[in-house]
């Protein structure tokens, strides 16, 4: 999983095709580090995956409004589509993931 920052994040998802999901995180936070050993193995074949460590990256928390960890976001073709509430399993990633691709996109934070 790349990881992204302040700096980095809409530079490097600008340019993408498809689907990403940024997974906002904490080196502190055990639930966090159990997201994240999981989600490579949940996430379909062919989905970007990033992280945004939240201690280094505290003004991209906010303007994504996060306050709770972990926090799991779905961009499409580069653009903010959804921020997804699920487990990190398979099965339900992919019903998220398949309900946030047929609404329409949010407005991003």
């Amino acid at each position: 999983m790349e990881a992204l920052d302040e700096f980095t994040l809409h530079q490097s998802l600008a340019g993408l095709s498809g689907q990403a999901l940024v997974l906002f995180t904490s080196s502190g936070c055990g639930t966090c580090r159990s997201v994240e050993r999981r989600l490579p193995e949940a996430a379909p074949a062919g989905v970007r995956l990033y992280k945004v460590d939240v201690q280094q990256a505290q003004a991209l928390a906010r303007a994504y409004e996060v306050f709770h960890l972990p926090a799991l976001f779905l961009f499409v073709d580069g653009h903010f589509h959804a921020r997804l509430n699920c487990e990190v399993t398979p099965a339900a990633l992919g019903r998220a993931l398949l309900a946030a691709l047929a609404a329409p996109a949010q407005e991003e934070p």
